[in-house]
Parts: structure tokens; sequence; C-alpha cells
């Protein structure tokens, strides 16, 4: 199999399961070598870490709070510092939250730690690793539909507002990093078969209603589109956003 990142470091937070995982093992398949953050699963990341020892990569796995910037800080630094050099960073990481604004009960305190992740972690991330990078890198931020489309149901505001600026900060990171050849692009996942966005789920149903296809996706199905655009074949695409959502926002 060709293998196309050969060479290259990769590091990918949220990498323990779901697309984060799917992630990492295809960026393995690649030639890359992997780093990757987790919350709380040893036993997940390690397994994943295994997963790409297998196919003849060098992986480690780095246990932060995305909430914490100083974890986040140090996260990128341990990345750069384990094989010596950083070409890719893929923000996967990110929690759902919902709660409708006129909601007597909403958890804001839980609200505001999504913020934290979804946005300012990605931020963190972004501003210790680009003077890490190797110029020529990429960078791809996992965001959501619904942040630049429609929003599916009610209860979700949160969520994709931090989705929404996620791609407004890649789409401006593009011009920032492009005198450095560092391309920065946004995936746009649909429904997609997770842990956090079941195919059994209370909106499942619904979801698959709005999709041309009428299913979900697969973690796999967006691990692919990061693979492309962080590869050779996509080396004039930056400040993109991709949807890979099954025509939900055709």
């Amino acid at each position: 199999m060709s293998q196309p990142l050969a060479g290259k470091v990769a590091l990918i937070t949220g990498g323990s399961r779901g697309i984060g995982a799917a992630i990492v093992t295809r960026l393995a398949r690649e030639g890359a070598d992997v780093v990757f953050s987790y919350s709380s699963s040893r036993e997940g990341a390690e397994a994943v870490v295994a997963q790409v020892e297998a196919l003849g990569r060098r992986s480690i796995s780095i246990q932060a709070d995305q909430a914490i910037t100083q974890e986040v800080e140090q996260m990128v630094r341990d990345a750069h510092s384990a094989f010596g050099r950083l070409d890719i960073v893929v923000n996967s990481a990110g929690v759902f939250v919902t709660g409708q604004i006129d909601d007597p009960e909403l958890d804001v305190a839980a609200l505001d730690r999504q913020l934290d992740i979804n946005v300012r972690a990605v931020v963190t991330v972004m501003r210790t690793a680009a003077p890490l990078m190797e110029n020529g890198g990429s960078v791809v931020s996992i965001g959501t539909t619904g942040a630049m489309h429609h929003t599916p149901f009610a209860g979700i505001a949160d969520y994709v507002a931090s989705k929404a600026a996620v791609a407004a900060y890649t789409r401006s990171w593009a011009r920032d990093l492009g005198p450095r050849n560092i391309r920065a692009n946004t995936i746009q996942p649909g429904p997609i078969d997770t842990g956090m966005a079941p195919t059994e789920g209370p909106v499942a149903e619904l979801m698959k209603s709005k999709s041309a296809l009428g299913r979900y996706g697969k973690p796999e199905d967006v691990a692919a589109a990061v693979a492309f655009l962080v590869g050779p074949e996509a080396t004039y695409i930056t400040g993109a956003t991709l949807a890979i959502d099954g025509g939900m926002t055709a």
C-alpha cells in the first residue's frame, strides 16, 4: 500500500475513540507516526496505540483535560518532542452538550466547559503548535454541518456556535500560515455513528431523514477525508470547508 505520509508526524486531539480513533489509524496506514490525546480512558488509548504499532508505525497517547489550558499546551509540546517534529495537526476533540436557551434548569457550567473544550482548547492547540510545525504542514479541524447550515433540532445552539467559531478560526489560520505553506481546512461531518451520536439514539430517525442517502456515516468516512486533506493530492486546498454529511446540506 502506498504511504504518502511516510516521514510525517501527526497530532490528533481526542484520538482514543470515535472519529478521532479512526483518524489516528487511517493516518498511520498512510505512513505517519501519530501522537494523540485522550481525556480519561487509558485502556481505550492503549488499544489505539496497539493498532498503530501493528501497522508498523510509532504512536504515543497523552492524557490531557482539554478544558485546562496548561495541560493542552504541555500535550502539544510533548507531542512535538516525542518524534522530533510536527507536520499535521487534527483538532478532533470535542464534547456535545445540549440545552435550550429558555430552559430554567439550563446547565450553564456544562455549556461553559463545552466552550472551553470545543473552542478555547482548539485555539490553544494551534497557538502552541504553529511555531513548532514544519513548513508545508497541514491542519484539519473537525466541526459539524450545523455550524454553517441548519440546526436540525432545538437545544444545540451552544454546540453549533462553538463549532462555527472553530470553522472561522481555521479559515483565518489558512491566511496566517499560508506564507509557510501550511494549509488549514475544516471538515463538517453530518450524522456519524459514534458514541456521541449513535444510530439508535433519540434523534437518529430525524437525522437519517435529513440525509440524501438516508443513513449515518462511519468514522472512517471522516478519516478518509482527513487523509486526503493532509496528503500530497490536496496541496492547493486551504481555507476550505468540506461537508461529510451524506447530502444533508444538499
